[in-house]
């Protein structure tokens, strides 16, 4: 029959609709960067939250950075001894994947590639609660592919937030094509309750904040690799120039070249654009391992006392 629901369907869609969206627990997968950084501002603000991962050692890393950051903030008087405290007791580390289908909403931290995105939500759907809601802290890809991948289209969305997490005041908050209302009021709620800003974004690559930035890092990049100037000169002229806080390459090395790298083959595979090209030299220093930071080379190189330009 032309129009027919299944009654089961309309059952489940009324379900949905009717449950409560009242958010007192979080699960944050990843506990790198910046799932720990999410755990560290959700458990700070009253949420228990549960932090999930695949390696015992990045769950002991992460509480162990948490401890850190929270004492820090100890420290400089933003929060109390006893605040510190009850945001710890808050937090718990688990490998196993169901313990987050548990909680009321879940925020996906894992590395920004859509297969390992998709392969989390599919393991974590016969694990989820009716009424929970779904949210991927993705930079670049689309809210609306992943949303598809799932049984709750209309309760997923982009919870984009800036690193470092426990610092950065903004918050993009990204709708899916299928995104109700009531998900978006719930997130922006908790955006509320953690003391930051929502930016309402829409769906396209990389949303608003990478849209801009990413492209000018890559501008960066490309002004190195054409010997206009060398990492230094091109960091110092932004920053005494343009009144960055820090400059281009700088900051991609924060980032991560490979995670600039990635969001550039969004934008330039979403936009179809060649100005989105990425620089063949940001490709080079990914392909050598040089992603910044984390392995302690990348424009910069950071073995020694005092962070020396590698060009």
């Amino acid at each position: 029959m032309a129009g027919y629901v299944p009654v089961d369907t309309i059952a489940v869609q009324q379900t949905r609709k009717a449950v409560s969206m009242d958010i007192q627990s979080v699960g944050v997968i990843g506990a790198g960067q910046m799932g720990n950084g999410i755990a560290h501002v959700m458990a700070l603000a009253g949420y228990d939250v549960v932090l999930n991962d695949v390696n015992q050692q990045a769950l002991d890393a992460a509480i162990s950075q948490i401890t850190k950051n929270l004492n820090r903030q100890v420290s400089r008087e933003k929060i109390t001894q006893a605040e510190m405290d009850g945001a710890v007791k808050r937090i718990r580390a688990s490998l196993a994947l169901p313990d987050v289908g548990q909680t009321d909403l879940v925020i996906e931290a894992a590395t920004e590639r859509e297969t390992v995105k998709q392969a989390i939500f599919e393991d974590l759907l016969p694990h989820l609660k009716p009424e929970t809601i779904l949210t991927s802290n993705t930079s670049s890809i689309s809210i609306t592919r992943l949303a598809s991948r799932t049984d709750r289209p209309e309760r997923f969305m982009g919870f984009h937030f800036m690193n470092p997490v426990p610092i950065m005041q903004l918050v993009e908050l990204i709708r899916g094509i299928a995104t109700d209302e009531e998900t978006f009021a719930a997130c922006k709620t908790v955006v509320e309750r953690l003391g930051k800003t929502a930016a309402s974004a829409e769906d396209f690559p990389a949303f608003i904040v990478n849209r801009i930035l990413m492209p000018m890092i890559n501008e960066a990049v490309y002004t190195l690799y054409e010997g206009v100037g060398n990492v230094e000169s091109i960091d110092q002229s932004m920053k005494l120039g343009a009144n960055h806080p820090m400059g281009p390459l700088e900051l991609a090395d924060f980032i991560g070249l490979d995670t600039c790298l990635a969001i550039m083959n969004v934008l330039h595979d979403g936009l179809a654009d060649t100005k989105y090209r990425p620089c063949p030299l940001l490709t080079k220093y990914v392909e050598a391992g040089w992603l910044g930071r984390k392995t302690q080379r990348g424009f910069y190189d950071y073995r020694g006392d005092v962070p020396v330009p590698t060009r």
